[in-house]
């Protein structure tokens, strides 16, 4: 039980010496965009600590139903990654973004259909 207590111990001071950084955020669809055909929009977000962040897939500012979101995981340098995902049929005249809260700021990011 020592053991362990001095892992989770060495643990939480490395995280608390990592800095903060800003997350690197990619919206980008798994197939070419083309209004009216199934496809997923997908929304990954990395290179980010501390891992206090919430993802949002949204339609014209409405949250889609039905997203699936990655477990959180990190890289060297305890860098997160996340990664939230939605099936959607794009719709002419629709605005498509990813909405990402880390720590207190929130910035949305278009999804740029390639049509």
């Amino acid at each position: 039980m020592k053991q362990f207590s001095f892992f989770v111990v060495c643990i939480l001071l490395i995280c608390a010496q990592a800095k903060e950084s800003k997350p690197k955020v990619q919206v980008y669809s798994y197939s070419p965009g083309e209004f009216g055909k199934d496809n997923h929009l997908i929304c990954h977000v990395s290179g980010f600590h501390p891992p206090d962040i919430s993802i949002g897939l949204l339609m014209d500012g409405v949250e889609i139903a039905g997203a699936h979101q990655t477990d959180l995981a990190f890289s060297q340098g305890w860098k997160f990654h996340l990664t939230k995902s939605v099936p959607f049929k794009p719709q002419k005249g629709k605005e498509y973004t990813c909405r990402v809260r880390h720590m207190q700021k929130t910035q949305d990011f278009a999804w740029q259909p390639d049509m």
